[in-house]
């Protein structure tokens, strides 16, 4: 595994306009560089898939032991939620895509950090951009990358099991992140024939029998870029109980989406050399560790403590209940920490996305850095 530096394509800005991101005047934003990219070797490569196929395979073994063992507590998951999340990995709801976020030197074995199962972000970069550049920069070389492929395929397996007609895709637009994210999956979903519709979250509606959109046509289908435990506090959440409809995440997705999954899979699965050590109670830890919020995301209110400094960041979690996770230091390719996301689609790894930070914790100012395999 190496960093490389090279120098931007003279019009990246343009090129990425042309698919549709626009960085204005600001080229440091975050979503995207093009003046280094990383360089794994084939072997390297082979680790990483096959890390994430055992990471799927220890986390639907952890997830099973919550539903069994009724541990929804532990996990900051609480009544109605927990009923829906049981009935819904009871039923095997099918799931399309989550990311790793995984500590990786090219050396050592591929370290979990943690699990983004509901709403990761960041996929269009992965899935597009870096195949794009790929493309432009290195026409003969390979990148660990089949994720678009991968996407429209499970709609497309959907839609001919009957279970998809059309797909009403929801969030927040004012985040441009999740926007981004939302656009790219409809549009994969329109690639694979779907009847595709977008709506924003506040505009679901409930009639008293079906929900609905702005047209009043009925939603049998919702991807939704919302993070279940804030779907839990939406006025209609309870009649998402009360009526049949698909939802892209699943409801059994809020287990995972838990740090509290951390500890449950270190209790299953002890030593394993995928995972970190983590427990509910930070005093059972020796050593450095880091808190981390149950349902934190993109660095939040996290506290490192020991390790090359104590450091805590800010966030809108502060009052949330933290796990602890031994800490485990990134890779330093002068001063760049890079995380590698590994992307699952349908249940199978499909790809990598590396985002770098200059902070020893990955936050929302880590950017976006393409990668190739070098043999």
């Amino acid at each position: 595994m190496q960093r490389i530096e090279i120098a931007p394509r003279p019009d990246w800005l343009a090129k990425l306009q042309e698919l549709g991101i626009d960085l204005g005047p600001a080229p440091a934003s975050p979503y995207w560089r093009e003046d280094g990219y990383y360089g794994f070797t084939s072997d390297e490569i082979d680790a990483l898939e096959a890390a994430g196929a055992e990471l799927l395979r220890l986390i639907e073994a952890a997830v099973a032991h919550v539903v069994a063992k009724d541990r929804f507590a532990e996990l900051g998951i609480a009544g109605p939620l927990a009923e829906l999340a049981r009935k819904s990995f009871r039923r095997g709801d099918p799931s399309l895509y989550g990311r790793f976020d995984l500590a990786f030197d090219g050396a050592g074995p591929p370290k979990l950090l943690e699990y983004n199962a509901d709403t990761p972000t960041a996929l269009f970069e992965a899935s597009v951009v870096q195949w794009h550049w790929l493309e432009e920069r290195f026409p003969e070389a390979d990148q660990y990358n089949s994720i678009h492929e991968a996407l429209i395929a499970a709609w497309q397996g959907w839609r001919r099991q009957g279970r998809l007609g059309r797909v009403h895709f929801a969030c927040m637009p004012e985040d441009d992140d999740d926007l981004l994210t939302t656009s790219y999956l409809q549009d994969t979903a329109l690639q694979a024939g779907l009847d595709c519709r977008f709506l924003e979250v506040p505009e679901i509606g409930w009639n008293g029998r079906h929900f609905v959109d702005l047209e009043t046509g009925r939603i049998d289908a919702l991807f939704k870029l919302y993070p279940w435990d804030w779907l839990a506090e939406e006025p209609f959440f309870p009649h998402l109980a009360a009526t049949r409809i698909d939802v892209i995440e699943p409801a059994w997705r809020v287990i995972p989406a838990s740090k509290g999954i951390l500890p449950i899979l270190w209790e299953l699965f002890p030593g394993h050399r995928n995972l970190l050590p983590a427990a509910f109670d930070a005093d059972a830890l020796t050593g450095p560790r880091i808190l981390k919020p149950l349902y934190g995301r993109e660095g939040a209110n996290l506290r490192l403590e020991g390790g090359e400094a104590s450091l805590v960041t800010d966030g809108p979690y502060a009052d949330m209940t933290r796990i602890a996770q031994a800490w485990h230091p990134l890779p330093d390719f002068d001063g760049w920490r890079p995380v590698v996301g590994l992307w699952t689609v349908a249940g199978r790894p499909h790809g990598i996305g590396v985002r770098e930070d200059r902070s020893a914790i990955t936050g929302r100012g880590a950017r976006f850095v393409p990668h190739v395999i070098l043999d």
